[in-house]
Parts: structure tokens; C-alpha cells; sequence
């Protein structure tokens, strides 16, 4: 076997056993540390498929951004209320029988499909390079468009936040 499917079944394993520990821990804040786990062998997952840039992007702003402002707001929660933060499971048996039905479907899809293997999927090029002069180049309005939104539904959110 090859280095890369050695590394695949690490990050596959990572990710499994993190994100059961996800679901199933009474613990908020271990849910959260298993959560990075979780997302950062997801982004392994991209760099294994040469798809830098998305890694990246999962990286910064799944682990960097929302990961934090999770763990940010369970801290500050926990100190303003006092209120312990365990959660318990709930409705067990319907989530196990529209998990096992979704598994199902996958499984029936992924044996079912018709894969035509690729002879060199993996080309030395970076995604980085081409995104980066396509949103820059040809679609630096729309990019700028979007920001601009970003920014103003950032403010309205902070304003709408504030205490009066």
C-alpha cells in the first residue's frame, strides 16, 4: 500500500471516532474538542484530494472562525447563568432509524454507481493560484458585492445585538 491510503485510513479514522464522540459525549465542551478533530481530518480528507484551497478554507473558517465562536459562547454561557452544561440524549430510537435509512441509501448509491476511475487524478497544479485569479479577475465584482454584504449584515447583527 501506499503512503497516501496509510494516511487516508488515519483520517478516516480520526474523523469517525471524533465525530461519535461529537454525538455522544455529555459533554459540551469535549463536543467541542472532538468537533476540531472532527473538521481539521475533514480538511486532511482535501489535501489528500489536492484541493488545497478548500482545505484551507475549511481550516480558517470552520476551525478559525465558528469552532472558536462556539467554544467562545459555551465559556461565556456557562459564567453568566451558572447552568451546567451536559446534554442528554434525546429521541434515541427515531435518530437510529433515520440514521440507519440515510446509511442505506448511501451504501445502495455507492454500490450502485458506475465509477470511472480517472488514470492521474492527482496533477501537481495548485487550486490556490487558479480561484484566486478568477475572483480577483473575472469575478471581482461580484467578490466585492459579496464582502460588502458580509459587512453590512456584520454590522446589522452587532447593532441588533447591543443592548438598548
Amino acid at each position: 500500500m501506499m503512503l497516501e491510503n496509510y494516511v487516508f485510513y488515519l483520517f478516516a479514522l480520526v474523523t469517525i471516532v471524533s465525530a461519535f464522540i461529537v454525538v455522544f459525549s455529555k459533554n459540551i465542551v469535549h463536543s467541542a474538542v472532538a468537533l476540531f478533530f472532527t473538521l481539521f481530518s475533514v480538511s486532511g480528507f482535501y489535501v489528500l484530494l489536492r484541493a488545497d484551497f478548500i482545505a484551507l478554507t475549511q481550516i480558517l473558517v470552520y476551525i478559525g472562525g465558528i469552532l472558536v465562536l462556539i467554544i467562545f459562547g459555551i465559556m461565556l454561557t456557562n459564567k453568566v447563568t451558572g447552568a451546567e452544561l451536559k446534554t442528554r440524549n434525546l429521541h434515541f430510537i427515531p435518530s437510529v432509524v433515520v440514521t440507519g435509512i440515510i446509511t442505506g441509501m448511501i451504501i445502495f448509491l455507492l454500490l450502485s454507481t458506475d465509477w470511472n476511475p480517472v488514470k492521474d487524478p492527482f496533477s501537481p497544479n495548485s487550486t490556490i493560484k487558479q480561484i484566486g485569479f478568477k475572483l480577483l479577475g473575472d469575478y471581482l465584482l461580484p467578490f466585492e458585492i459579496a464582502s460588502v454584504i458580509l459587512l453590512v449584515a456584520l454590522i446589522g447583527s452587532a447593532m441588533y445585538a447591543r443592548k438598548k
